[in-house]
């Protein structure tokens, strides 16, 4: 898939990503709620909405990856896909104890932490139900979109990441570039994200869009 077929769109910290499929789009992720008429207003201008929009993917369960699923199902009648080993966070809105890797992290997730409790009832607003549970090796052609689902668990559960024919890695966070390319720093399950890195690392990628930070080449990364 050619750069230019791929839009970037910057929701505060996070990314969503559009990327062309055929005759319409596939989003990316979503941001948080708060974030919903800056990605309205993107998708609008790119000619995605109101019906140019085939499914939205989650890459996790997050509420800064899915806070815009509702509306997109309610007023556009959006599909959502995810990997259902992660819907118990969008079913309850509880998540499994974390690892961060660093003192500066540990206080920068603890911010978030307060602030997903701080909106948990405007979250609790936001919940949806999924369409369709994505798996491992899954392809998305009858979307018009050539590629296939990655299960990487490690991050979350039930993470995922979308690898296009063209060897575009859409890594959720699994992968990120704040300051550098680098492996998670968050971690729910560190063995399963090892086993993740290893599968990652015999994949053909050529470029990573990951869901925090710029992207990047592989090439870039080392695991």
């Amino acid at each position: 898939m050619a750069e230019e077929n791929i839009k970037t769109i910057p929701l505060s910290f996070v990314n969503a990503y559009l990327a062309k499929a055929n005759d319409g789009f596939i989003l990316i992720d979503t941001g948080l709620a708060n974030q919903w008429e800056i990605l309205e207003k993107e998708l609008i201008s790119t000619g995605c909405l109101p019906d140019k929009l085939k499914l939205a993917i989650l890459t996790h369960g997050d509420m800064d990856h899915s806070g815009n699923c509702k509306k997109l199902q309610e007023k556009y009648k959006t599909k959502i896909a995810m990997h259902k080993d992660d819907y118990s966070m969008i079913e309850t809105g509880s998540i499994n104890k974390r690892k961060v890797k660093s003192l500066s992290r540990k206080i920068m997730f603890g911010v978030f932490m307060f602030l997903r409790k701080f909106r948990k009832n405007k979250t609790n607003q936001n919940k949806f139900t999924p369409d369709i549970f994505l798996q491992d090796g899954q392809s998305l052609n009858d979307f018009g979109f050539n590629a296939r689902v990655i299960h990487i668990p490690g991050h979350t559960k039930g993470s995922i990441a979308i690898l296009t024919d063209n060897g575009d890695l859409f890594a959720g966070d699994t992968l990120v570039n704040n300051k550098k390319p680098e492996t998670a720093y968050i971690i729910e399950n560190s063995s399963d994200l090892k086993e993740s890195l290893e599968k990652i690392k015999k994949l053909n990628i050529r470029m990573v869009y990951p869901g925090h930070g710029k992207p990047f080449l592989m090439e870039s990364l080392k695991l």
